[in-house]
């Protein structure tokens, strides 16, 4: 993957376009997780119920108290488990649309352990983190199962196939596991040992 490649998506991130990239678990719908329009149009090319929240990923662990607040035992997880194919629902702070979140109080934050999604996180500032696929279908693991509608409308980085598990969920705070994905087992575990 070239610089120019990651530069062009990340300049359609800032004037509020669409980008299909890569993670270590499936392809990504990336648009400014901070830009309600752009957050919109996730919505409206996945064809998603605005009831559902979408996630919000950032480029490393520091960044993550810009956008979320952390417990002692929250903290741990991270530290523990990002990056990685984890989803961990945190307090969210101000900055957070309610587009975003549904108008709930928790933000799902995801800290990719992919070389080209963090580049572009690096170089475009936090991104929605929901996979790149119209609401009801598989998650796409190449850029050809991406949906036409999609790659048509977004830039679109080519990582080649990923692995193709979804990120595992996870509320510290309560010890649930929303969704099982990759790590499940560990992290349940690791939330056993803390309870």
């Amino acid at each position: 993957m070239i610089d120019a490649e990651i530069d062009r998506a990340a300049e359609r991130i800032r004037a509020g376009g669409l980008v299909v990239y890569p993670t270590e678990t499936v392809y990504g719908l990336g648009a400014d997780a901070l830009d309600p329009a752009a957050i919109e149009r996730v919505f409206e090319a996945k064809g998603r119920s605005r009831s559902k929240p979408i996630s919000l990923a950032v480029s490393d662990l520091d960044s993550v108290d810009e956008y979320a607040r952390r417990s002692a035992t929250e903290r741990a997880f991270c530290e523990q488990f990002l990056p990685g194919p984890v989803t961990v629902l945190l307090e969210r702070r101000e900055p957070v649309p309610d587009v975003l979140v549904s108008g709930r109080d928790r933000v799902g934050i995801r800290l990719p352990d992919h070389e080209i999604a963090l580049e572009l996180l690096e170089r475009a500032g936090p991104l929605t983190a929901t996979s790149a696929n119209r609401s009801g279908r598989p998650s796409a693991r190449r850029v050809a199962d991406v949906d036409a509608s999609i790659r048509e409308t977004a830039v679109v980085l080519d990582g080649g196939e990923t692995p193709g598990t979804e990120s595992t969920v996870v509320n510290v705070a309560t010890g649930e596991i929303p969704r099982r994905g990759t790590l499940a087992g560990e992290i349940e575990r690791w939330l056993q040992k803390r309870t």
